[in-house]
Formats: structure tokens, sequence, C-alpha cells
């Protein structure tokens, strides 16, 4: 009989509870159920569970994660360096991020430190909104113009699953999150 990957499966489970336990993100002002929601907490558990083999940036790289430019940061807080999946674009299964964003670790690594889910909009009009996706009790925001060409009007959803994000899980900027001097970059977004 093999019960390792069952406790393996429990072990992470866990593991996932207690990290989501620790990051709670502030009341929807919107009234969108919050992260301690059953159906938010079941789908954070499964993003978790679906990302951590990219604690592994070989392994991202693998599955079709490929770096988009430098490390993003401001003075409010940064997202770190973004691995792209073009393939995951328009999907809110939270086991298929687009987008996995990942720190320095200071001696030439990397560190996952959240995901991010990025849908086109449908009329690539800024001015309009009326197809703006949510997940985990959340509205995505923008729409927003792309970043660099070839990026569409799009809106996007940065979950903090891997490092605590003092302003919120779903916030999109993290003050815990900050890039090399030499790496630094901006982003509008």
């Amino acid at each position: 009989m093999r019960t390792r990957p069952l406790i393996s499966a429990l072990g992470l489970t866990a593991l996932a509870a207690l990290a989501l336990g620790t990051a709670p993100a502030a009341p929807d002002p919107s009234g969108a159920p919050r992260d301690d929601d059953a159906t938010v907490r079941a789908d954070l558990a499964r993003a978790y569970r679906a990302t951590a083999k990219y604690h592994s940036v070989e392994r991202a790289v693998a599955d079709g994660y490929k770096p988009m430019r430098g490390c993003i940061d401001r003075p409010e807080g940064g997202m770190g360096y973004h691995y792209v999946n073009t393939a995951r674009n328009n999907s809110t299964d939270p086991a298929k991020p687009a987008a996995l964003m990942y720190e320095d670790t200071g001696n030439g690594g990397k560190r996952l430190v959240g995901i991010e889910f990025f849908v086109e909009d449908r009329d690539q009009k800024v001015a309009t909104d009326d197809d703006r996706p949510t997940m985990f009790g959340q509205p995505f925001l923008g729409p927003t113009p792309g970043v660099e060409a070839g990026v569409k009007v799009h809106y996007d959803l940065h979950v903090w699953i891997y490092k605590h994000n003092p302003k919120g899980m779903f916030t999109e900027w993290n003050p815990n999150v900050r890039c090399p001097a030499a790496a630094a970059g901006s982003h509008t977004g």
C-alpha cells in the first residue's frame, strides 16, 4: 500500500490552510465574499496546490512560463519578476494562473511570492468594464492598457499566496517585495 502520496497531499493541504490563514484580505467594499468564505478558501487552496511546484523556476519554464522583462517595483511596493504563460491568459481557473511572481533571493536565485491572473478586455476599451471578471470573491483590476508591445487591454488579479502582503492578499503592490537596485523597473498597471 502506498501511503506517501496521501500523506504528502494531506500535508500540503494543511500547509496551504496555515499559509492562507495568515494573510487574510481586507473585506471587499462591494460586498463580495472575503477570503474566509469556504468557496474562496477552497479555490485558494487549489491555486496553492497547483502552483507549489513552481518554487522551482526551472519547472515553471519547462511548463511554458517565460520571463517578462525585469523586476517590477514602485515606492509603494513590488511585484517582482513575472514569468508568463500566455496560453493561460483569460483563464479564471484557480489552478491555471497566467503569471508567476518571483523575488530575488540575494544569492542569484528566485523565490515564488505570488500568482497573477490576466483576462483580456472583450471590447479593448479602457472606458468600459462590463466584462470585469472576479475570482476568490475579488473583482479584477482594470481595464488597463498593455504595458508593453503586444499586451492587450486587460484585467488582472494578483494573489500573494506565497509571501504575506500587509496591504491584503489581493492588493496589486506588495511592500514586502523589493527588486535589487540594478534590476528595478516600473509598472503602470
